[in-house]
């Protein structure tokens, strides 16, 4: 998973020659809020520090949570669909933690691409069974440092970022570098899907690969080629595993 963010840059890298296909335009002054990206980092370092400091300490779950997600929110490269199978291999596959099962990830997972809003929002539901031995209380409370640590690193970001990219577009090669990162991105969504979908495989037999690679194909031709809502899809699928 951390070959990702290098891959973006190799493919805007590539692309970036063909800078001579776009138009000049004229430069613009460099305005930078530099207290925004102090205060990003800031949170990050302390964040860090303060969960290493209690990672021994379960009653200190919420804060290690919130560094977590900080951390995966502030290193995010393509977007959500990009950073779910992060979130696996953190969450999951993580022997220390192993928060959730394969099961209870790839569950909620489809039921956050049933709602409206990002697909950020899974944070919640990942922290809230994260703490799921504290009670409904412990439940909410991981649900909302969860949330506030996937969201903060991208607010703090924006605001830096904002007045730096509207200086940076004017320059031909980082506007031609976009194509080569829009084109990984989207190879990137789709190797994602490949690495959610290894765990519904894993120590199954012949028949059973078979039907879930079925489904997922006509899953995909539903929401590629037809009006049918995802969370109709997603109820249908529930009511079938239930049947089946």
């Amino acid at each position: 998973m951390d070959t990702f963010p290098v891959i973006l840059i190799i493919a805007g890298c590539i692309t970036a020659f063909n800078y001579k296909a776009h138009p000049r335009e004229p430069k613009k002054k460099f305005s930078v809020a530099w207290a925004n990206l102090i205060l990003w980092v800031g949170v990050l370092i302390f964040a860090a520090v303060l969960g290493s400091l209690t990672k021994s300490k379960p009653e200190f779950l919420p804060i290690r949570l919130f560094e977590n997600f900080y951390r995966n929110g502030s290193l995010v490269f393509g977007g959500g669909q990009v950073l779910t199978p992060l979130l696996y291999t953190e969450f999951v596959q993580y022997a220390p933690k192993h928060y959730l099962s394969s099961e209870e990830f790839l569950s909620g997972y489809a039921l956050v691409q049933a709602l409206p809003g990002p697909v950020f929002s899974f944070s919640s539901f990942i922290g809230a069974l994260s703490m799921r031995e504290f009670g409904t209380g412990g439940e909410i409370f991981g649900a909302i440092m969860s949330a506030a640590g996937i969201f903060l690193p991208g607010t703090f970001l924006i605001f830096f970022m904002i007045r730096v990219w509207d200086s940076l577009k004017s320059f031909r090669a980082i506007r031609a570098s976009l194509e080569g990162i829009l084109a990984a991105n989207a190879g990137l969504v789709a190797a994602a899907a490949i690495l959610l979908f290894q765990p519904l495989i894993e120590n199954q037999p012949l028949e059973n690969i078979l039907l879930y690679s079925l489904f997922t194909v006509v899953t995909f031709v539903l929401i590629a080629f037809t009006k049918i809502p995802s969370w109709a899809i997603i109820a249908a699928g529930l009511l079938l595993g239930f049947v089946l």
